[in-house]
């Protein structure tokens, strides 16, 4: 029976992927609650699985007595002689138990608590499994979506995820049977299950999509720097090449524009500027104003980060973008506060 029982759990060690050890010791706590509430056992149950040697042994303390007055953790001296010769009044024995014993409501306890311990196993290696694709992008069925929220359930794996509304692009429509990507931002531990928070809208995904199409950056040559993001509309991306033979913003773009413009793809045509990070906090935010030419960045508290920026009258609305888009994107690309001023000094009705 032993052997069977050892199989068993190599067998569920093998297909769910929970290590033996960990079943064992649920096991074990299993048992020594069981005997415990059988009225066999005492506050010090012993319970010992070796799978080396087959061994499956259960035992419990009691404390040799003139006089018994607890019998779950007492024994009479005569008694204990029976079970160990040299046994003195105040030692303790231990009295080994035989597994058959165990009485119906134990063995039903047992196997309840073994089942929730594989259970939780099942959970802790599903949790792990998805902690080590938290902050990376994974592919997902869509299962149903709510109409009237307009929140989509995925299927990931063997777990289900909420995409919210507020976590979806603008306009995208979503069909049941769909595969999407997805992008992790966080993974918990839920009661049935862990729990994913999951987004269409963080600029993780733009992050993980360039290092996913562009090999310079997969490799390190090339490095993402900041980004900064306004979902289904516009994203801004410095990039920065150690190798001074490598351009950085030439390797995200692409020959003709194919890597950028695949992910562009995969965002709803979201409009995406790469920018050259510089260690200069000048070069660096007249960059980041692109498309928008720039003539002079004044810094005016290196405390504050705070800048006055000039550019050409004709380049004003460029430079600050709709609705001040490309101003506001620039601002967090580079964490400078930015004053954009035309070159004549003169703002006319705009």
């Amino acid at each position: 029976m032993n052997t069977e029982f050892f199989e068993a759990l190599a067998l569920l060690e093998k297909e769910k992927g929970i290590p033996m050890e960990y079943l064992l010791e649920k096991i074990k706590n299993a048992i020594a609650i069981a005997v415990k509430r059988d009225g066999e056992g005492t506050e010090e149950s012993i319970v010992e699985i070796d799978p080396e040697t087959g061994r499956f042994y259960v035992a419990f303390r009691k404390t040799v007595v003139e006089e018994v007055e607890d019998p779950s953790n007492e024994i009479l001296l005569d008694q204990a002689r029976h079970i160990d010769s040299k046994a003195m009044l105040g030692s303790v024995i231990e009295i080994p138990m035989e597994t058959k014993k165990f009485g119906r409501i134990a063995a039903q306890a047992a196997k309840h608590v073994i089942r929730q311990g594989i259970r939780e196993g099942e959970r802790d290696q599903l949790l792990h499994e998805y902690q080590s694709r938290e902050q990376d992008i994974v592919t997902a069925t869509v299962m149903r979506v709510d109409e009237r929220k307009g929140n989509v359930t995925l299927e990931i794996g063997k777990s289900e995820a909420i995409l919210p509304k507020s976590e979806q692009l603008p306009g995208e429509v979503f069909r049941d049977g769909e595969k999407i990507r997805v992008y992790v931002v966080d993974v918990m531990a839920g009661e049935k299950g862990p729990r994913l928070m999951i987004s269409r809208t963080h600029p993780g995904l733009v992050k993980r999509l360039f290092e996913m199409q562009v090999p310079e950056i997969y490799d390190g040559t090339v490095e993402i720097k900041s980004i900064s993001r306004e979902a289904g509309s516009r994203t801004k991306i410095a990039v920065w090449s150690k190798d001074e033979n490598v351009d950085a913003q030439g390797a995200c773009i692409g020959p003709k524009g194919s890597r950028v413009s695949d992910i562009v793809d995969e965002l709803g045509g979201e409009k995406i500027d790469v920018v050259k990070y510089s260690d200069d906090p000048r070069e660096f935010i007249a960059e980041a104003l692109s498309p928008a030419q720039v003539l002079d960045v004044e810094i005016e508290s290196e405390d504050a980060r705070s800048c006055k920026v000039t550019v050409p009258d004709q380049q004003l609305s460029l430079a600050i973008g709709n609705k001040g888009q490309n101003a506001r994107l620039a601002a967090r690309l580079t964490g400078w506060k930015i004053d954009i001023r035309p070159e004549s000094g003169f703002f006319g009705e705009e």
